[in-house]
């Protein structure tokens, strides 16, 4: 499986639990599904699926995760409507107004009535540890989709000293220099879109895609003072991506070489395809974040923890 996004995280201490010990700690929050008056429910899951029952995946030295969460839907419409039949209900047979409070009380009883009848939804957030490099990755579109996957496994294993990758220099004002004619690091090449806005609050914004980035509108946008928040960049012909302001990547895509390969080595087997999807994106994850840290003078090492 290939990540598409990817938030990063840094460890302030050694990570110092063994595959097998993680696996044992994980398994006292492995997923239940939701009762039939709970709203939700998470813990974790093999990452491999009915493939396997470890709660932990290893290759490169990088342990892979994964949480998934289970939700009650429950229409608040559903719950609206059902909740002005009954007041009208008790309204008309008693001759009595229903207040707020009361409508409160009335609201939890239907949602009690209604949550063993209501449908479920589910989604996975797959994660791991890189012990060699001392990161934690999670495959997350925002920070609090992260941050929510992190907390549970702090609360799995007890403790989890980890705060987001900050850099030395400021990656917007880095990526501007790009667009304006600055040296791009080795390897690394501009795609055809990006993100600009004005340094002050409020500003405006200019979002180009499938334009040509040294074209004269850009130049223009830059010359007024916009910064680049977020620029798609190709990196060794392995990696595609859209790098943000914040170092969090999005649309992550993986060369057709890299899921070739993988494919060819698995030669069908569904446990083996997972393992070498699994080392060939780690392996390539290992080479690509040193080299981006280093395009913005490096891990911020002096980050409070």
């Amino acid at each position: 499986m290939w990540f598409k996004n990817l938030l990063v995280y840094r460890f302030t201490r050694p990570f110092d639990l063994s595959p097998e010990q993680l696996d044992e700690q994980l398994r006292k929050d492995q997923f239940t599904p939701c009762g039939s008056q709970e709203t939700s429910q998470a813990g974790w899951v093999s990452p491999m699926g009915d493939l396997s029952q470890e709660l932990c995946h290893t290759a490169n030295g990088c342990i892979m995760l994964c949480a998934r969460k289970e939700e009650k839907i429950l229409p608040a419409a559903v719950v609206r409507e059902r909740l002005e039949q009954r007041v009208q209900e008790i309204e008309a047979k008693e001759d009595r107004r229903v207040y707020r409070k009361e409508k409160e009380t009335l609201k939890e009883e239907i949602i009690f009535e209604c949550l063993p009848q209501a449908f479920t939804k589910s989604r996975r957030t797959f994660g791991y540890i890189d012990t060699q490099q001392g990161l934690l990755l999670v495959d997350a579109s925002s920070y609090a989709a992260a941050e929510a996957w992190i907390k549970l496994l702090r609360e799995s294993i007890g403790s989890l000293p980890v705060i987001a990758v900050q850099v030395v220099d400021t990656p917007a004002r880095v990526m501007t220099d790009w667009l304006q004619g600055g040296e791009l690091p080795e390897a690394l090449e501009n795609g055809d879109e990006c993100e600009m806005r004005e340094a002050s609050e409020g500003g405006a914004i200019a979002r180009m895609k499938k334009q040509d980035l040294s074209g004269d509108e850009i130049e223009a946008h830059l010359s007024a003072g916009k910064l680049v928040h977020k620029l798609a960049l190709q990196w060794d012909e392995q990696v595609q991506f859209v790098l943000q302001d914040d170092l969090a990547i999005k649309r992550l895509r993986f060369s057709e070489k890299l899921v070739t390969e993988a494919q060819d080595a698995s030669d069908g087997d569904k446990a083996a395809q997972f393992n070498a999807d699994f080392a060939l994106m780690t392996g390539t994850l290992q080479e690509l974040l040193p080299a981006l840290f280093s395009w913005f003078g490096g891990v911020n090492d002096h980050t409070p923890v």
